[in-house]
């Protein structure tokens, strides 16, 4: 039986609304090509939600004077305005239904919102080089924490060929790992290739076993291969799942995201900021 065949086109456990965070920046239109594609796939709904660092730009108002204030409002409203009519030219290009929203207020607080209504978030991993992409402090982290779904991390660099051909799921048997294989189904469903990988912590502790993870993925209708990996010798948990993952080719890892604490200032896992932080692949993470 061809994996997935039971699960395609009957609209169980699809993703049908996709939102795709949209800025000034230099991957808006990489991220919005991949939700456009995403969206195509599962005959889905794409939201695009403009935000930008709207308090930066409050904060610039203030030390300028009127007319130059207005010359500014006026450069942001034309950046507004050419992001929408891009959004909505890939839309209709793509043949697929384009929802624009720009909603005022807290960035946090706006994408918390618009993403719960959402299957999956597309964001962009930060990019120190590109000012335009600097919308708040701790912004995906507390999208990922605060919204209760999966995102979707795009990185700052490179092409996105495919996404869901070879799929690489992060397994510690943890709850945010559970959560993450159990929202990325839509996925896995479909992919061609799907390796369940697990690092081991030390020398004197095995990694943790992936029969029942890959029985459960069985009765779902996904055949997965399991591997058990050291951690690499001075590098992180982290890195050696990313080297894992790009060593099998894949091109989106499954994870969950794991924070320590919570509060004004987010206390990632190791793991998870490596992967926010550095991943060259696109992550899906759950928490």
């Amino acid at each position: 039986m061809t994996r997935g065949t039971n699960f395609e086109g009957n609209g169980i456990m699809n993703w049908k609304t996709i939102l795709v965070h949209l800025d000034n920046s230099r991957r808006c239109e990489t991220r919005t090509r991949l939700a456009l594609d995403i969206a195509r796939r599962f005959d889905g709904h794409v939201v695009g939600l403009y935000l930008v660092c709207q308090d930066l730009a409050r904060h610039l108002f203030e030390l300028e004077e009127p007319l130059v204030r207005l010359a500014r409002e006026e450069t942001l409203r034309i950046s507004c305005d050419n992001a929408r009519a891009a959004f909505e030219h890939a839309a209709q290009l793509a043949g697929v239904i384009g929802e624009w929203r720009a909603p005022t207020g807290a960035v946090h607080d706006a994408a918390t919102l618009h993403g719960r209504h959402a299957d999956v978030i597309v964001l962009g991993q930060d990019d120190a080089d590109d000012p335009e992409a600097f919308i708040a402090r701790h912004f995906v982290e507390n999208i990922v924490f605060a919204s209760g779904r999966p995102v979707l991390l795009v990185p700052r660099a490179g092409d996105i060929g495919t996404l869901g051909e070879n799929v690489a799921i992060a397994w510690d048997d943890s709850r945010e790992a559970a959560r993450a294989v159990a929202d990325a189904l839509p996925v896995l469903r479909r992919a061609r290739f799907v390796e369940v990988m697990t690092v081991e912590r030390n020398r004197n502790e095995q990694a943790p076993a992936g029969i029942e993870i890959a029985a459960y993925l069985e009765r779902q209708g996904v055949r997965a291969s399991f591997s058990s990996t050291p951690r690499l010798r001075g590098e992180n948990t982290g890195m050696t799942l990313l080297e894992r993952a790009n060593s099998v080719h894949a091109d989106v890892l499954v994870a969950g995201a794991y924070a320590h604490s919570r509060g004004l200032e987010q206390v990632l896992g190791g793991v998870t900021r490596t992967l926010l932080e550095t991943s060259t692949l696109p992550v899906l993470l759950s928490h």
